[in-house]
């Protein structure tokens, strides 16, 4: 398995109690959905490497797990180590939500500029996520909000937006 075909799912923080188990930081929106893991892929030395989990309890977005055959020692040295499952486990969404990664090279229409270039990348930043479009040698920067996207045509790979007045004008003068 390699990191490209995964999502990360999180972070393992710190140790948890004596008997070897460990506490995951969940970064997902809805961590519930991964309170049935049978697995994880863990990153080390820049490979995936799966570990089996005996047993799972979330509260918000942290998990004390206890991984199958792993000594107290040997689970401290995931600490630190980043948490990764396949994109296929991912649950498909639909209407205007998507997650970062399918969008990428996606097509982005405005409703009174037309087509402004395709998306090269999302700059996930905490207080509010962008699409970086790329129109020629002109990058474009739109906030990725609700009141901009109008639709998502997967299919097609387009992303419909109105975006605010002036903005694309900022940057195709």
């Amino acid at each position: 398995m390699e990191v490209n075909d995964c999502f990360q799912l999180g972070k393992v923080t710190k140790p948890f109690g004596y008997k070897g188990e460990v506490v995951f930081y969940l970064d997902v929106d809805e961590p519930m959905d991964y309170a049935e893991l049978d697995s994880v892929f863990v990153e080390q030395n820049g490979k995936l490497l799966p570990y089996f989990i005996e047993s799972i309890n979330i509260k918000g977005n942290k998990a004390v797990v206890r991984f199958e055959d792993l000594t107290a020692e040997e689970s401290t040295k995931l600490i630190g180590k980043n948490l990764y499952l396949p994109l296929s486990v991912l649950p498909k969404l639909t209407g205007k939500k998507f997650y970062f990664h399918e969008i990428i090279n996606f097509a982005v229409v405005d409703s009174k500029k037309g087509n402004i270039g395709n998306i090269v990348s999302v700059i996930d930043y905490p207080a509010q996520p962008l699409f970086q479009i790329m129109n020629g040698e002109t990058e474009i920067l739109i906030p990725i909000m609700d009141q901009i996207i109008d639709t998502v045509d997967r299919e097609n790979k387009t992303i419909f937006i109105t975006a605010p007045e002036g903005l694309i004008d900022i940057y195709l003068q």
